[in-house]
């Protein structure tokens, strides 16, 4: 079935399936995009339909085959100059790292992810991803590497919410008083 339909029309299923909440079926429009796009040598959407099937399979708890899926991803974004999907992709295994228990080997791809978003202007993801290593230092007691990390990611939000405009004024009076 899936043999006669496009690779972009099977990712938009991918999608629709994910919004629906049946990730299964999402996995698998993603992974026949991925071999779509592969066979028509369109290596930037490959990366992305990974980066798609890398999210399901993370909700399905499919750790393994979430990290297979996203591993690459990054460099292949990174040398198309494109440093929104690499922070994007670099964040998505990060997050399936830590899942995965290897909370330490998160930390620098969460930096790495922070770093690419930055460069690319995306300020709010950025704050997203250094908010998700602040809550993985949390969780293992690592208290002002935490506050440290959400700072970090509030710095270069030029548009702050007022959640974020207050999140801004306690952390930094916090850890430097």
């Amino acid at each position: 079935m899936n043999d006669t339909k496009s690779p972009a029309v099977l990712a938009e299923e991918g999608k629709r399936y994910y919004q629906q909440g049946d990730f299964i079926k999402a996995a698998e429009r993603f992974t026949s995009a991925a071999q779509g796009y592969a066979a028509q040598n369109d290596v930037l959407m490959t990366a992305e339909a990974k980066n798609n099937l890398c999210v399901v399979l993370l909700q399905v708890r499919r750790l393994n085959e979430a990290l297979e899926a996203v591993t690459g991803t990054d460099a292949i974004f990174a040398e198309a100059g494109d440093h929104r999907r690499q922070g994007m992709a670099l964040a998505n295994r990060a997050t399936v790292v830590n899942a995965l228990g290897r909370w330490k080997d998160a930390i620098p791809l969460y930096g790495q992810a922070g770093e690419a978003l930055e460069k690319a202007g995306e300020d709010e993801m950025r704050a997203d991803t250094m908010k998700s290593l602040a809550q993985m230092y949390m969780n293992h007691g690592r208290f002002t590497d935490a506050v440290i990390a959400m700072q970090e990611g509030l710095r270069g939000v030029k548009n702050p919410t007022p959640r974020q405009k207050f999140l801004k004024k306690i952390l930094f009076r916090r850890l430097w008083k």
